[in-house]
């Protein structure tokens, strides 16, 4: 099994509601940082897994997105706190539709939310839900 791994960070803001955390019910910023990784057991006919710079196209696009944000008003989140597992699951989900595919790929998008703390999601393929 071969992975590739891209790494990007960036700040962002959320609050959280429905509960009582303390500051996490205020607007708050964190120093994300995100890490995408594209595993799958056949390299191409040039040797690679995936193009590197298709993963980190599609990262960048992200953090155009979520740089400086109020993640909670972002559609995405459709309401709902945008807490690191939600936000790994979008990262996911949008780094997997700009892939081209691959026999048995999973894409997994981990996300920390501090050097102590991340949430991790994954899909079987770079399309599916898995």
């Amino acid at each position: 099994m071969y992975t590739v791994c891209v790494i990007r960070e960036f700040r962002a803001r959320h609050h959280l509601s429905g509960g009582d955390w303390g500051g996490e019910n205020r607007p708050h910023a964190h120093a994300y940082r995100l890490e995408v990784r594209v595993s799958g057991p056949e390299l191409d006919a040039h040797g690679f897994l995936v193009d590197v710079t298709v993963v980190e196209a599609a990262l960048d696009d992200l953090l155009r997105r979520y740089e400086g944000a109020l993640l909670n008003e972002l559609p995405e989140f459709g309401g709902r706190n945008p807490t690191m597992e939600r936000l790994a699951r979008a990262v996911c989900r949008r780094v997997a539709a700009c892939l081209p595919g691959g026999p048995g790929w999973r894409v997994r998008a981990r996300v920390w939310e501090s050097d102590r703390a991340w949430a991790e999601h994954a899909l079987g393929g770079a399309r599916s839900d898995g």
